[in-house]
């Protein structure tokens, strides 16, 4: 099969993996919406396999799998040595990427915590039995989340304190050092000057509230303003694989010469290099705006 063939073939396999990705979505949408199961009925068996391959299959294999690909198409051992290469690469990627999405679940958590307990503590409980209700019960508090992060622990020890009368401040200012409850600090505050002060809890949870969700949504704004320069890093980063298959289509055999002779690897090395260090750069560029 030409490179050709094969670049066409994958353009289908991608094609076929976003349509069966939205269809998924869709489905898992409806599926909330109903209160119900995902209505696999409607499932055909060629979309349950690609389901099942993508969930079991991590990111970071993926990257050898296309280096063995091109290690066939090529007749040279070198595009299999950098797709094992990139593998550790990716996995760091994915685990980074693991991270943020775990940080942003538990910080949706403490709001949801935050705006709970300030309706039990509207509708007439202690604030002890108030908080054992919110954080303890299978509602949208920070139950089910922080397992990997050692939330799990700290609202163990949060429970404990408001169900024996402890240092409940404290406990939450043990939990917030979990990445991503870093809002159960101000829940912490709140809670001290009602118990000192004699101030009214549920006020102040309301505005935490409010304040933790402003926050979340600016960062969900500036990461979707960010989201078209991550986009154009990563398709510049593309266009050395279309130059291949553009010289392929003319019958210049670029991966012979990239492969197998002096001038090319020297270009091959050169250009890898470049790449990866504007790659780099740009995601960097990225980054640092969002943590700004």
């Amino acid at each position: 099969m030409s490179v050709v063939g094969v670049a066409a073939a994958v353009c289908a396999g991608g094609a076929a993996w976003l349509v069966v990705g939205r269809d998924r979505g869709r489905w898992r949408a409806s599926a909330v919406l109903a209160g119900g199961a995902t209505p696999r009925s409607e499932t055909s068996a060629w979309q349950r396999a690609v389901g099942l391959v993508g969930g079991r299959v991590r990111h970071e294999w993926w990257v050898l799998a296309a280096g063995a690909a091109v290690a066939l198409l090529g007749e040279s051992v070198l595009p299999l040595l950098l797709g094992a290469a990139g593998v550790p690469l990716m996995r760091r990627v994915r685990r980074r990427r693991d991270a943020r999405l775990e940080k942003e679940r538990v910080a949706t958590a403490v709001i949801a915590l935050c705006g709970e307990l300030a309706g039990e503590v509207r509708a007439g409980r202690q604030p002890g039995e108030a908080l054992r209700a919110a954080a303890g019960g299978d509602g949208p508090g920070l139950a089910g989340t922080g397992a990997g992060n050692g939330l799990g622990e700290a609202r163990a020890g949060v429970l404990a304190a408001a169900r024996f009368g402890g240092d409940v401040p404290g406990a939450l200012e043990e939990a917030a050092r979990a990445p991503g409850a870093r809002g159960l600090v101000g829940l912490a505050a709140c809670w001290r000057v009602a118990v000192d002060r004699g101030a009214g809890l549920a006020a102040g949870l309301e505005r935490l509230e409010g304040a933790l969700r402003a926050e979340r949504d600016q960062r969900a704004d500036l990461r979707a303003q960010l989201a078209g320069a991550r986009s154009t890093a990563v398709m510049l980063a593309g266009l050395p694989v279309l130059g291949l298959l553009m010289g392929s289509a003319l019958g210049a055999s670029p991966l012979r010469v990239l492969l197998h002779t002096g001038a090319g690897l020297g270009c091959l090395a050169v250009g890898g290099a470049l790449e990866g260090v504007g790659v780099w750069w740009a995601l960097r560029i990225v980054r640092g705006a969002e943590e700004r």
